[in-house]
């Protein structure tokens, strides 16, 4: 089955975390730990890693933590996976590292291909302000009715 690291998962979370105090409040990684239950030295791993990314700042000091440097609204969930996941491969052969000899005869590798856009596409259209706004329902929805008319059309131009 799919599945995310911890890293992936708990990464989205901080971030969640961190973007309900933007703009005016750092969040402190004590904070983000217990909300989450999460370990402070995995955060500091994580949140060093997303750091260096560009995706948040830390403030040193009283009233310190963590910010976002850019709006929430700007930060996809495929972003934040791609800088602690790398990129989407459901298959090692779609690895950018592994590769794969087989591609050219594979029977499923354009199968594998195009589920790995699809997740990737679809995790380009959430962002922290959709997790924030609470408005993932509506989008997932709304991503679901268009693929699935995407889906008829790409039938219909197949098999007429």
């Amino acid at each position: 089955m799919l599945r995310l690291s911890t890293k992936g998962q708990y990464g989205v979370r901080a971030l969640y975390e961190i973007a309900n105090g933007y703009p005016e409040r750092p969040v402190t990684i004590r904070e983000i730990s217990e909300k989450q239950d999460v370990s402070v030295s995995y955060l500091e791993q994580i949140l060093n890693k997303l750091r260096k990314a560009g995706f948040i700042k830390s403030i040193k000091g009283p009233g310190g933590g963590y910010i976002l440097n850019k709006r929430p609204e700007d930060i996809s969930i495929a972003s934040i996976l791609k800088e602690l996941e790398g990129p989407f491969a459901i298959t090692s052969c779609l690895d950018p590292d592994e590769g794969c000899i087989r591609i050219d005869s594979c029977v499923v590798h354009l199968l594998w291909k195009s589920l790995g856009e699809q997740i990737d596409a679809f995790l380009n259209t959430i962002t922290l302000q959709s997790l924030l706004s609470g408005d993932l329902q509506q989008k997932i929805s709304k991503n679901n009715k268009k693929n699935y008319k995407a889906q008829l059309i790409s039938f219909d131009e197949t098999f007429n």
